[in-house]
């Protein structure tokens, strides 16, 4: 068996991981060998899972050969697992780069304690550019984007520790780990790609969820490309003037509420299906009656429910939860209004893996 592929430098070699199957197709053919070695290849490398290209025994051993002088097999591993107190598992993750990225289990265990539901939560890029007010990895700037096998390698790992744990395997995916994954949208695309392809992941493409903090241009792309997946906007608030004070994207006029409207109902009518909005809510910032009604009026633009997720606290920001009594005046307000609503409570926060609080703390 081949063993040192891992050990030669990769400068001057293709990462066969950052192809999806088209692309694959294109390089083996740029080799001299048919597009079907390209097929050949990606089923190794996703459904089966190979390291090394000595693995793909259906390759004649002189293409090989020549595989190895050409190319290699990126792999992430985890360097950290920690475990929350209700099972959810955060992973450290060490990139070739040198830099980290964090991805999440979550899983939803029944009153048997058996898990019902098994979800990741990956990540589509290193740090993040979109600077929102209340996350920790806007703290953290926008390093690199993550490459496909970055992030199916994130997918992976979880669902080798789902069999683990809970003899299961994942069921969801959502794209709400470090990143805005519209601004990789390429890398994002391929890997949803090879997620729900037949010899990739073989996962529905209704089990995957990509989350926005409202790229209008893109929302449209991604009805266009990708319209099988679902949709999720992180709204935060209600007006321009609310969302542009903790949502710096909102202070363009490509991408603010009006952008946002357009995009929304381009993408609805483009695809057929309903977006969730994303509501974090803080004391006193965007938790009143008022916003309340102005939040119903958002979700009239077009089919879409609400998901209400309480704040998880961040080190350095000076955002606080919402109280209770408040959660439930808020609440009450919008299912007045014939808004679908459901609330997030926090899991993983005692390790922080809850949402908006992935950030690489560890640089060992």
């Amino acid at each position: 068996m081949e063993k040192v592929q891992a050990n030669i430098s990769t400068e001057s070699l293709t990462n066969l991981k950052a192809f999806g199957q088209k692309d694959l197709e294109e390089f083996v053919q740029s080799l001299g060998q048919p597009a079907y070695r390209g097929r050949q290849i990606f089923k190794w490398l996703y459904e089966k899972d190979a390291r090394t290209f000595e693995e793909m025994t259906d390759l004649p051993k002189d293409f090989r050969e020549e595989l190895r002088g050409q190319a290699y097999i990126e792999r992430i591993e985890p360097q950290h697992l920690d475990t929350s107190q209700d099972q959810t598992v955060k992973a450290l993750l060490p990139l070739s780069t040198g830099r980290k990225i964090e991805t999440v289990l979550i899983p939803d265990i029944d009153e048997r304690g058996d898990a019902r539901r098994l979800t990741v939560c990956v990540s589509s890029q290193v740090g993040c550019a979109m600077g929102c007010r209340f996350c920790a990895t806007g703290l953290m700037g926008f390093q690199q984007n993550l490459t496909p096998g970055e992030i199916t390698d994130q997918v992976r790992i979880m669902e080798d520790l789902a069999q683990e744990r809970y003899d299961m395997a994942i069921t969801n995916i959502v794209f709400m780990g470090m990143g805005e994954p519209l601004l990789n949208f390429d890398n994002v695309s391929t890997a949803i790609d090879i997620l729900t392809h037949e010899d990739g992941f073989g996962l529905s493409p209704r089990r995957i969820t990509v989350s926005t903090v409202g790229l209008a241009r893109r929302i449209k792309k991604l009805a266009v490309e990708q319209p099988r997946v679902n949709l999720a906007v992180s709204l935060h608030a209600p007006t321009d003037a609310q969302r542009s004070a903790i949502m710096p994207v909102n202070q363009s006029t490509s991408t603010d509420l009006t952008a946002l409207r357009e995009a929304i109902e381009f993408y609805t009518a483009e695809t057929g299906r309903s977006v969730t909005y994303e509501y974090c809510l803080f004391k006193g910032v965007n938790d009143s009656h008022e916003d309340a009604q102005n939040l119903a009026d958002v979700v009239s633009w077009a089919p879409s429910k609400v998901n209400i997720i309480m704040y998880n606290p961040v080190e350095g920001l000076n955002f606080e939860r919402t109280p209770e009594a408040q959660l439930h005046t808020f609440l009450e307000t919008l299912v007045e209004r014939g808004v679908t609503v459901t609330v997030r409570r926090s899991r993983g926060d005692d390790i922080d893996a809850a949402c908006g609080q992935l950030a690489v703390k560890d640089e060992a």
